[in-house]
């Protein structure tokens, strides 16, 4: 069975994880560091974020490591933080995230979960588009969760100002995450590998459950995997050569089959296009889907 003991050699390799200060983010980046790739760990807050450099550094002394602020909330920090990159990318781990929160809205006026776990990644993938394309074989790991089995995507509301549900709202955002990363893999053909994980139920920020008394918080919290196990799909989608374009693999790591609605091809591209639209982001890149 695969481990992250079986990353291989990373040396000369460049890694951006987002929202590693904490949660899945933070092991992810220790674990490609210590295999010898630069990895920019991204926060919203830089004093969490140097606390994090902190400790990667410390579990793996000499490993390379660059903080950078990123807000996906904000497209504007979005638009930063590309514009202020230089060289090629051979990962990009769209891993932070948020869940379960009564409704926001995001500095551009978007719904928070959908506006910062999708629409915030996606632009930011597409504004790396082309230090990614620099390196070929390039892989895009996208967290999505099988709470996307839960969403619906409402072309006419993606507010939700008729209707808001913490829990429905972020299965909607992980449902869009999964079908970002399987639109970009058809539009992309084989010049880069888009990839989706779903970590499992992991002790992380997101499962703050303010639904439940603290008492049941912490008892749920008990029963969830460490962030170092939910790491484990990100980092074998990351790094093994076993791994293909659009597969969506979860714990083990293993291959998991996403619901039929990911696989539609329809919405995904309607997606893709309002995206586009809502972020003024365009992939002119690579191949445009037929």
């Amino acid at each position: 069975m695969w481990t992250p003991d079986d990353i291989p050699d990373l040396t000369g390799s460049t890694a951006v994880v987002t929202g590693a200060n904490g949660g899945i983010g933070l092991p992810t980046a220790a674990r490609l560091a210590g295999r010898g790739a630069r990895v920019i760990m991204t926060a919203r807050d830089l004093a969490r974020g140097e606390a994090a450099v902190k400790a990667v550094r410390a579990e793996a002394p000499g490993a390379r490591i660059e903080l950078r602020a990123l807000d996906l909330a904000d497209l504007g920090s979005v638009r930063g933080f590309a514009a202020g990159f230089d060289g090629p990318i051979d990962i990009l781990v769209n891993n932070a995230g948020i869940g379960m929160i009564p409704r926001r809205t995001t500095a551009d006026g978007f719904e928070m979960q959908f506006g910062t776990n999708h629409l915030g990644h996606f632009a930011l993938t597409g504004l790396l588009l082309p230090h990614l394309l620099a390196r070929p074989g390039a892989r895009v790991v996208t967290v999505s969760s099988d709470a996307h089995s839960l969403g619906r995507i409402d072309f006419d509301d993606l507010g939700l100002e008729r209707g808001y549900g913490r829990f429905s709202a972020y299965g909607r955002s992980k449902l869009a995450n999964l079908l970002f990363t399987l639109e970009l893999q058809r539009r992309a053909g084989g010049r880069l590998l888009s990839v989706a994980t779903h970590p499992g139920a992991t002790a992380t920020g997101i499962m703050k459950l303010g639904v439940l008394t603290r008492p049941a918080n912490a008892l749920m919290r008990l029963a969830l995997q460490s962030p170092d196990r939910g790491a484990a799909p990100s980092l074998y989608a990351a790094t093994s050569p076993e791994v293909t374009g659009g597969q969506f693999i979860g714990p083990g790591p293993k291959a998991l089959t996403p619901s039929p609605k990911a696989l539609d091809e329809i919405v995904a591209r309607r997606l893709w296009e309002t995206s586009e639209e809502l972020t003024s982001v365009r992939f002119e890149t690579i191949t445009q889907h037929s």
